[in-house]
């Protein structure tokens, strides 16, 4: 073994004394480097064997948390199948039972990802409605209230029209058009929200702009009175008379009793005038063939 430093001509028996104790404290590391050498021959590697748990044994775990409400730990049961047997079928249903549970656990994210992923690899499958139904109530369960972005609303709608577009016989379909119904009533409330707003800034075609999309949209929610009537309201304030006519005009043949009507009748004769519709009227137009829907307030 060499060494990096040079002993000169240092005869004395200290410097020779000190020679022999660098060499025994270098061969003694030497020593110790060996011992921890990973590839000593003279070690030999033992292996930990851990026992292969079956893919049921661990997703009929993930069920018994699941009936204990531990949902978290029903979440890493399913999870873990789902890693270890990816092409089973064990590893297939544990996917979609990984967004069930983590939809009981309120993490409507987690949630929302497992079952997009369940849909992107088993668009056929059985289960699949199921694992829409559960993407919709994900972003269900987030509507914020009205005075909120409605980013989350959106989505809900858009999901639960594609359970009813794509899974039409499936048994999910009543509650998702009834959610649809509901959250369409949203959509239109945030649309009414920010028009009464307007209204009070007078900010008429702001307003209107606003009133127009729920009478173009959402003309099957209870906010289609109230728009009507808004319209009226905001045509009679610009001067557009036709306009403000035809809106109490629709108002009074659709909603004959609604308050909402009264309202923009009272509007129309404080200017000495009367509803009328024009059928070349945009708002005229958006009414040929309409139903007045029955349920939240229609």
């Amino acid at each position: 073994m060499r060494f990096a430093f040079s002993l000169g001509t240092a005869r004395s028996g200290l410097a020779r004394s000190v020679v022999l104790v660098a060499v025994g404290l270098s061969l003694a590391a030497c020593d110790t480097l060996s011992s921890l050498n990973p590839f000593d021959k003279s070690e030999k590697y033992k292996p930990e064997i851990v026992p292969e748990v079956p893919a049921e044994q661990t997703y009929n775990e993930g069920l018994s948390r699941l009936q204990d409400h531990n949902y978290t730990g029903a979440v890493k049961k399913f999870d873990d199948v789902e890693k270890q047997y990816p092409y089973s079928q064990w590893g297939k249903k544990a996917l979609v039972m990984s967004a069930y549970a983590n939809y009981e656990a309120g993490e409507y994210q987690d949630s929302i990802t497992a079952a997009r992923r369940y849909l992107n690899l088993h668009p056929s499958s059985p289960d699949a409605a199921y694992a829409q139904y559960l993407l919709a109530m994900s972003y269900y369960r987030q509507v914020p209230d009205v005075t909120r972005d409605q980013e989350r609303t959106e989505k809900a709608l858009v999901a639960l029209q594609e359970l009813v577009d794509r899974y039409p016989k499936s048994e999910y379909v009543s509650d998702a058009k009834f959610k649809i119904q509901v959250v369409r009533d949203q959509l239109a409330g945030k649309e009414m929200e920010v028009g009464r707003f307007y209204l009070t800034k007078r900010n008429y075609t702001g307003a209107i702009n606003r009133f127009r999309d729920v009478v173009s949209k959402y003309q099957t929610t209870r906010h289609v009175e109230e728009a009507l009537m808004r319209l009226t309201e905001a045509y009679m304030a610009l001067g557009i008379v036709n306009e403000a006519q035809t809106a109490a005009a629709v108002l009074g043949h659709n909603f004959p009793d609604s308050q909402w009507y009264k309202d923009a009748y009272k509007l129309l004769q404080s200017g000495g005038l009367e509803p009328r519709e024009d059928t070349g009227s945009w708002i005229s137009r958006q009414f040929r063939g309409f139903t007045r829907a029955v349920g939240l307030g229609g």
